[in-house]
């Protein structure tokens, strides 16, 4: 069965009983929430589904889709992995990723057709539809804070999953985190059946896109919860390279922390205002160790350590690099995309400011727990990043390019 129809059901039950001392209990902001998701969510995904059966009617051929060469960016969460995938796929003549229309609106190749014949009637009548999409787009999607976030920018394709309703990110909708499968340690933990399964449909989810698409791209994604599952990525794709983003924990876990915390506020009032530390300090812990242990015992060009330092420092350098081990063709234009792309990023300027004491942690904690992380890389274990205020040293205030 491709969708997850127990999982549903469970957060479906948790959402109206017993929720009274957990943090989606059902009053305020949270009952609305549940009550419109329930009115919506349900008829959205007949119809997704609908779309996917008539793909296998109308458009068959998508099952044969080759998936040469995709790129899979990897890491934690605030690591630097949406910069380099938006970097990348500026390069339209190599690359191509899902965008958040994509992953939400088109993720059926008849959707895809449709939205395209649609967009040449609009331009053909002078874009009336693309103003009053982007006017929306900018009063909603555009208003998210510390990850900035459009209908037209790609996004993690993770979120595909969802259709499916096999994905971490339910947790973010229904923040009862013992009612969900272990996602966060993917590999180790979820059954091998039940393993293939997900990623059986995301790589038909990356056909679809594919087929629609010409078929001629390579695929540029970022998910930094595949860092769980990179021994199921490398089986579903044996072709995947794979960039495995490395950012110093001091400033990733308490970005992480937050962003979470903003992300739950979003959909419910929780308990207190950093839900599940503990857990999430395990879980980057095993986003760390789980894909660097695989990496080291399966070396190969194809797969590449990279530190978040090394990327924000020299990207021009970083991409050039990249395209060459992996063997991407470097068109002429590259160092232009790269310089756009830079400037971009700082023209974001993010708010994202908090502190470690508020989140319950210590610089020192937050060095032992790491331990390893710090060793092998040699990152700063006092000194507040480049990014940080040097005269707030237990502060962070991040700019567009920490994620």
């Amino acid at each position: 069965m491709v969708y997850n129809f127990r999982l549903f059901w469970r957060m479906a039950y948790r959402s109206f009983f017993h929720t009274r001392g957990t943090h989606g209990e059902l009053k305020g902001k949270r009952l609305k929430f549940v009550l419109l998701f329930y009115t919506l969510w349900p008829a959205y995904t007949l119809l997704t589904w609908f779309f996917f059966l008539l793909d296998d009617l109308l458009f068959p051929r998508y099952k044969h889709q080759p998936i040469h060469k995709p790129l899979f960016i990897i890491g934690n969460f605030r690591s630097g992995s949406t910069f380099l995938q938006r970097l990348l796929a500026r390069d339209g003549g190599v690359f191509t990723s899902l965008r958040v229309a994509d992953i939400f609106f088109a993720p059926s190749v008849t959707q895809k057709k449709l939205l395209g014949w649609l967009n040449r009637l609009d331009a053909a009548l002078g874009h009336p539809l693309k103003r009053l999409l982007t006017g929306i787009d900018r009063r909603s999607l555009g208003q998210v804070r510390i990850h900035r976030i459009s209908l037209f920018q790609p996004e993690e394709d993770e979120n595909l999953l969802l259709h499916a309703w096999s994905s971490f990110f339910v947790v973010f909708l229904f923040p009862f985190l013992d009612e969900m499968p272990p996602y966060q340690f993917f590999d180790d933990a979820i059954p091998a059946s039940e393993r293939r399964r997900i990623m059986a449909f995301y790589r038909s989810c990356i056909q679809r896109h594919l087929y629609a698409t010409g078929g001629k791209l390579h695929l540029v994604a970022k998910n930094p919860i595949f860092s769980a599952k990179i021994e199921t990525l490398v089986e579903t794709f044996p072709e995947a390279r794979i960039v495995y983003l490395v950012r110093n924990p001091l400033d990733m876990l308490p970005s992480t922390l937050s962003w979470f915390s903003y992300a739950w506020h979003v959909f419910t009032t929780p308990l207190e205002k950093y839900p599940y530390r503990q857990e999430i300090l395990e879980m980057t812990q095993y986003w760390y160790r789980h894909p660097l242990a695989y990496l080291d015992a399966h070396p190969a060009p194809e797969r590449l350590i990279l530190t978040y330092d090394d990327l924000i420092h020299d990207p021009e350098r970083v991409i050039r690099d990249l395209y060459r081990r992996f063997g991407y063709p470097a068109r002429k234009g590259l160092e232009k995309i790269v310089v756009e792309a830079v400037a971009d990023a700082r023209a974001h300027q993010s708010d994202h400011v908090y502190s470690y004491e508020e989140m319950g942690f210590t610089r020192q904690k937050i060095v032992e727990a790491f331990a390893d992380i710090f060793e092998r890389f040699g990152f700063d274990q006092r000194k507040p990043s480049l990014l940080e205020p040097a005269a707030l040293p237990e502060r962070i205030e991040l700019d567009a390019a920490s994620d």
